[in-house]
């Protein structure tokens, strides 16, 4: 029995996000284990990878032209589930309640937008690199 389009598309995108999500969670957790609760590590850590992951890939996914399972599978699947928006705003809101965490929320902000956008931006290096065969 083949599966309806429609229905594959969903499925795919469910496993690539459960994939991710359990991605997150160990690497997040094993992350915060090792630098310690003072600073929301894991989350950073597993935004920054994700915004290399998703440059990366879809630099690739575009040249390649990949099938478009590949995309609902990787960006929207796996680097949707894997990365941490939320997490990462409740984590900065948790630091400014604290109140005298205002630096270390002002620190979250800033090194994970200045941190994710190099990373992306490297994926993208790394996948032109790849594409050159250089890499």
């Amino acid at each position: 029995m083949l599966l309806n389009p429609k229905v594959l598309r969903y499925l795919v995108v469910g496993i690539g996000g459960f994939i991710g999500a359990n991605a997150r969670y160990l690497i997040g957790g094993w992350v915060q284990e090792r630098w310690g609760p003072s600073f929301p590590y894991g989350t950073l850590a597993v935004n920054v990878s994700g915004c290399f992951l998703l440059g990366a890939f879809a630099t690739l996914a575009l040249r390649l032209t990949w099938s478009d399972h590949w995309r609902l599978f990787v960006a929207i699947g796996f680097v949707g589930a894997y990365t941490t928006f939320s997490t990462f705003e409740y984590e900065t809101l948790r630091l400014i309640a604290e109140g005298a965490r205002l630096r270390a929320a002002a620190a979250n902000v800033l090194v994970s937008v200045v941190a994710g956008l190099i990373a992306a931006y490297i994926g993208v290096v790394a996948a032109r690199l790849i594409l050159r065969g250089r890499l």
